[in-house]
């Protein structure tokens, strides 16, 4: 943190996106929910746009269990508030790495390979960075007198875009309606038919293998390493050139081996 002599960060307001151009200029002035200027900015989603943000006041203004501020296609940037005594909540991510850092407040972080074996245990506060990778079971606990600020970094999202939870019990309340039979489960910000529909090009180009009467494995070798790299962040399109750039240029004797069988 810095600190400069005309007060900050109470006297001034803070702003962003402003032309190198017009710096000497009156701003167009980015302000927060919570603080005591009038016309200030919400704290809202603004991926997947160029976004530049004072994250440690962002973070200290914010009241809400978790606001996502920022999503984009391979990382997600959420705002939390946990008050005394209230924890994240244990979780495990499978294909999620995490990244927290505190701003205000004291904590304890806890993580393991199972959620009965957390062997990892740690004391936290403001400036405090934690790391979380993907298939760890993990938690956070405010242990001290006020709200412990933090935002939490995902990758790839972790949330849908928007995503606001106002409490802890309106955030669990959302998780359990994702894993209900209504059709609601969203992973990495789509649901199940806006995963059919966004690998349809796959399905499609699949299809035309068969017809063409290319040999099972083959395809099913084909198609798999493609849905491996649309999980890993390729689009479906990208996927496709890739493995077929590694059949074609020999890069993988495999690929080659099983279409000529």
């Amino acid at each position: 943190m810095y600190y400069q002599s005309n007060g900050y960060p109470h006297q001034i307001p803070y702003y962003g996106n402003i032309s190198i151009h017009h710096y000497m200029e009156y701003p167009n002035y980015w302000r927060y929910p919570y603080g005591h200027a009038s016309n200030e900015i919400m704290l809202k989603d603004y991926g997947a746009n160029p976004f530049v943000i004072n994250i440690n006041e962002a973070s200290k203004q914010n009241n809400t269990y978790r606001t996502a501020l920022w999503t984009g296609k391979h990382l997600q940037l959420t705002l939390m508030s946990l008050n005394p005594g209230e924890d994240i909540g244990l979780e495990m991510h499978p294909n999620v790495d995490q990244f927290l850092r505190i701003e205000q407040g004291q904590g304890v972080t806890q993580m393991g390979k199972s959620k009965d074996n957390l062997t990892f245990k740690r004391n936290v506060h403001d400036d405090f960075a934690i790391f979380i990778p993907a298939g760890t079971w993990h938690n956070l606990t405010n242990i001290g007198s006020v709200p412990l600020k933090l935002y939490s970094i995902y990758a790839p999202p972790n949330h849908p875009f928007g995503t606001v939870h106002p409490t802890k019990a309106v955030a669990m309340a959302s998780a359990k309606d994702k894993n209900n039979s209504n059709g609601n489960t969203v992973i990495s910000g789509k649901t199940p038919d806006e995963w059919v529909r966004y690998t349809e090009f796959l399905v499609n180009e699949g299809l035309e293998d068969v017809q063409r009467g290319v040999n099972p494995t083959h395809i099913l070798q084909e198609f798999i390493l493609m849905g491996v790299l649309v999980g890993k962040g390729y689009s479906p399109v990208e996927a496709y050139e890739t493995v077929e750039e590694w059949e074609r240029t020999g890069e993988s004797k495999l690929l080659q081996q099983s279409k000529n069988m």
